[in-house]
């Protein structure tokens, strides 16, 4: 009578497997902790795991103590550029975050969208409750108004054709024409004036390399008292944005 074989496994590779799903599932990064929880693994055997992905290049630590997946996951399988970005991006926010005492935010125009990347926030400067899909509310945000003021005209046409511009708050703008007016007189620094969150300010300046392939914007959120401070430090936010760009360039 045949028996059924069954096959043999090796419990360190699905253990770092599982541990691999984890961490991608966090484009932005997470903690060995929540990673440990949710692959179902000690602590310990996380903290071994990651130290030797990242010996091999199948993970990374950022500055924060996040973890997110290493340069070779690419060589596996196409790995968004979104996420190679994330350890060049991730010391900007946090030290923008750090300077200016606000929250950070990281957007870029990826897939036709206009996508949020990343966030640096913190006890002290806690980042905005996300309570609509960013892709659905672009035009009632600093990033996203930021990210469409570099866009051309037929790019905007198309953009707004594909996204309705809700009404979040009494102050969101939802009149297109209006919202195009104020776009190109920005003078590059965009705000949202409580239009995505009531009690909730925020500034933008955009990110953009030379050749226009790479739009993206860099923005902080702050109570709507502090926008006219916020304005005040511009100077500080570009700065920021120029060393984005150049972490972008030399990533690309």
């Amino acid at each position: 009578m045949s028996e059924t074989r069954k096959p043999t496994l090796i419990a360190s590779v699905q253990r770092a497997l599982h541990l691999m799903e984890a961490v991608a599932s966090h484009p932005s990064g997470a903690p060995a902790k929540l990673l440990a929880r949710e692959a179902r693994l000690p602590l310990a055997t996380t903290y071994h795991l990651l130290r030797t992905l990242a010996h091999e290049g199948y993970a990374i630590r950022l500055s924060d103590g996040a973890w997110v997946l290493g340069d070779r996951v690419g060589a596996l399988h196409g790995r968004s550029r979104t996420q190679r970005l994330l350890a060049h991006v991730r010391p900007s926010l946090m030290a923008l975050r750090d300077e200016l005492g606000a929250a950070a935010y990281f957007s870029m125009h990826v897939d036709a969208e206009i996508q949020l990347i990343d966030v640096a926030d913190g006890p002290r400067a806690p980042r905005v409750d996300l309570w609509v899909g960013f892709e659905d509310a672009a035009h009632a945000t600093a990033l996203g108004k930021c990210v469409l003021s570099q866009f051309d005209d037929d790019r905007r046409r198309d953009y707004l054709s594909r996204h309705p511009l809700v009404d979040l708050t009494p102050h969101t703008i939802t009149e297109p024409g209006r919202l195009i007016r104020s776009l190109d007189s920005s003078a590059g620094l965009l705000f949202d004036r409580e239009e995505y969150a009531l009690g909730t300010g925020c500034a933008a300046v955009p990110v953009a390399d030379a050749s226009g392939a790479v739009l993206g914007a860099l923005a902080i959120s702050c109570r709507p008292g502090r926008l006219a401070r916020i304005e005040r430090l511009a100077h500080r936010m570009r700065a920021s944005a120029d060393r984005l760009q150049r972490a972008l360039t030399l990533s690309s």
